[in-house]
């Protein structure tokens, strides 16, 4: 059970700690957990929903830098690929980026959706409670930039299909 504790009380290490595991600022990390009254679990879901509402904000926005992703699996037998945009080449070669588009390659092969529209609907392999949608958003929300996903390929030895977007 997370420990709460009162404003009063929020340590630089409690903040510290927060900012490691969302990746948020600190006076959003503060904000936080002042909400939450100190707990970390509430504290944690208030940053994921301040980040979707700000990646929902820059939706309209152009996003035409990025990168492909590539995942293998199984010694090469299943390979997958992911386009993946967003506004600016500073942000595609961030860390934050470039692992979202490595979780979303992981997931394609796991998951093998048949479009990106259902890439986007499928639960997190490694949070059921996200969607690919929300995860996506919550990523932008923390590069603050607009992230697209644009095209996906799955590949499976001895499969016959056409590569999917």
């Amino acid at each position: 059970m997370a420990k709460v504790v009162s404003t009063q009380t929020i340590s630089m290490d409690v903040i510290k700690k927060l900012r490691e595991k969302t990746g948020a600022g600190v006076m959003d990390a503060k904000k936080a957990l002042e909400e939450s009254r100190g707990d970390m679990k509430k504290a944690e879901a208030w940053i994921l929903a301040k980040g979707i509402a700000r990646a929902e904000k820059k939706a309209d926005r152009e996003a035409k830098q990025g990168m492909i992703a590539t995942y293998s699996h199984m010694g090469g037998r299943i390979s997958t690929l992911v386009e993946l945009n967003c506004e600016t080449d500073f942000v595609a070669r961030t860390q934050d980026f470039q692992d979202l588009g490595h979780e979303l390659a992981m997931q394609v092969a796991s998951m093998n959706p048949n479009s990106v529209e259902e890439l986007l609907k499928q639960e997190y392999i490694r949070n059921p409670k996200l969607s690919i949608r929300d995860f996506v958003k919550s990523v932008a929300g923390k590069v603050g930039e607009n992230i697209v996903v644009t095209r996906l390929a799955r590949f499976a030895v001895g499969e016959s299909s056409t590569p999917q977007s």
